[in-house]
């Protein structure tokens, strides 16, 4: 599946939601498709789940950066943003069941999003991680080509 064209489109049907929030989001894409061997269905599972976080609990008014390199290996992307509140665990924890980056957060969620990402990515033989430093956060998947 071509990972490229998944990221487009699901980028497409968030850009009002986005929108909405005053996010702007900013691409950074190779030009060729950037092919990896992925049950598309699930694939698309992990990105609209990470776009969703995103709608949820970035601080409104902010960019919103989606990156996808490929290293001729794997092909990664990251969607990396500004949290609106802080976040009070560790990246690593944020993978795991039930785990919320802010516990006082009172949207709709079981804290499940990121750890069945973790489920499907690692079915896929991929790696997926997130990242922090201050109030940013980066998810980055990677699959192998």
């Amino acid at each position: 599946i071509d990972v490229k064209e998944l990221l487009m489109q699901t980028s497409g049907e968030f850009v009002e939601r986005f929108e909405a929030r005053g996010l702007q989001l900013v691409e950074n894409f190779p030009q060729n498709p950037q092919y990896v061997d992925a049950d598309g269905r699930r694939l698309w599972r992990i990105i609209e789940n990470l776009f969703r976080n995103v709608e949820k609990y970035a601080m409104p008014h902010t960019r919103v950066y989606l990156d996808l390199i490929n290293d001729g290996k794997r092909v990664a992307f990251s969607l990396k943003n500004i949290s609106e509140n802080p976040l009070n665990i560790s990246p690593e924890e944020l993978t795991e069941r039930f785990t919320r980056g802010d516990e006082s957060r009172s949207t709709e969620g079981s804290g499940l999003g990121l750890s069945i990402a973790k489920g499907i990515v690692l079915a896929h033989r991929g790696k997926i991680r997130a990242e922090s430093s201050g109030a940013s956060l980066s998810v980055i998947v990677s699959l192998p080509v």
